[in-house]
């Protein structure tokens, strides 16, 4: 039996992870999985409730788990910063969850903004660091509302902390086409992103057979839009995977597909889940929400916990789903509700393993 905490989070962070929940419910019976579930209200109403998005205790309760099942974080009325620096980065940080994992794919019957992006081209994978870059806790404010106040945010680049993340993307490039984008700007910013650069190229020297290009970031960006078809493996900071990778769902036709796993390749902790996008107050509550991005990133727990058969059939009941425009949400031109598209999904997934 292994243990997930859940945290649906707020706004169609709950939807979508009741929704996840259901398909995940048909692909383990279908394949004999044990997954026992527990479910925490760790939120922005929780917050505006009793003054923190979790209890003092909240990480050390999650320590037991194999794996951490999130919706979505945020609410008009939370400070942005305030929801995710009481929830999701201090998970990320105690469990020392370094990689953050976004695959991007164009999808046949989902539409890229790009003319040239097609289904079956554009297959990649974003490696962001997750625990320090420019996402620091190092700096503060001084003279505040005073004409000559400033603010100093500290960028923090460890050896340790680059070549681990640059260990594994080299890693899995070499499981997939053994071509690595390493993301830089060493061209202006001379001090940690040379040093970036630096620990990339030593680390390169170890995986001959993978192909490694460093970009700066402003003409990657352009080329993940003029030629998105040429990636396979990127890996980037902290703060240039984060924009990134968003940019690369829209390139991929939604963010609402997009999926994302918080990993601690150590296995020591437990990683954590999630979809790319955020709480949605606009359409929360009417069923409409676009459950792909929870259910791909519950498949990708899946594959985590070692049960990659079952994460591969969700991909395929995925891809069958947007396929046709009657078990799509209408974000992405289709008809369907949240409720339909996880009908679809689990009646795909439903019945034995005949492989």
């Amino acid at each position: 039996m292994q243990r997930i905490a859940v945290i649906p989070g707020d706004g169609i962070g709950r939807e979508v992870t009741a929704a996840a929940r259901a398909v995940l419910d048909t692909v383990t019976t279908r394949h004999g999985i044990a997954l026992d579930y527990d479910e925490f209200d760790w939120s922005c109403e929780r917050y505006a409730r009793d003054g923190a998005m979790m209890p003092p205790d909240g990480i050390a309760r999650l320590r037991p788990y194999n794996a951490i099942l999130l919706g979505a974080v945020g609410w008009p009325g939370v400070p942005d910063h305030v929801s995710l620096w009481g929830l999701l980065i201090p998970i990320r940080r105690a469990f020392r969850q370094y990689v953050n994992l976004r695959p991007i794919r164009v999808f046949p019957g989902v539409a890229s903004p790009l003319r040239d992006a097609r289904p079956g081209e554009v297959d990649f994978v974003v490696v962001r660091e997750n625990v320090e870059g420019e996402y620091s806790e190092i700096g503060g404010r001084l003279n505040r509302g005073f004409p000559d106040e400033l603010a100093v945010q500290e960028a923090v680049f460890t050896r340790a902390g680059v070549t681990r993340i640059a260990d594994y993307a080299f890693t899995l490039a070499r499981r997939r086409r053994s071509y690595l984008t390493s993301a830089t700007k060493s061209n202006g910013i001379v001090h940690t992103l040379v040093f970036w650069d630096e620990v990339l190229a030593e680390r390169a020297a170890g995986f001959p057979d993978v192909r490694c290009d460093a970009e700066h970031i402003d003409a990657l960006a352009a080329k993940l839009v003029l030629q998105p078809q040429r990636f396979d493996v990127i890996v980037a900071s902290n703060l240039f995977g984060d924009i990134l990778s968003d940019l690369a769902a829209a390139v991929a036709g939604s963010i609402g597909i997009a999926p994302s796993a918080n990993l601690d390749p150590t296995g020591a902790y437990p990683s954590m889940f999630e979809p790319v996008h955020g709480s949605a107050p606009d359409i929360a509550g009417q069923g409409v929400a676009n459950p792909v991005g929870a259910v791909w990133s519950a498949a990708m727990m899946l594959d985590h916990l070692g049960h990659e058969r079952a994460a591969a059939d969700v991909l395929a009941a995925i891809e069958s789903c947007l396929a046709a425009p009657e078990t799509r949400t209408r974000d992405l031109g289709g008809t369907a509700d949240t409720a339909t598209v996880v009908a679809a999904l689990r009646d795909r997934l439903s019945g034995p393993d005949r492989r």
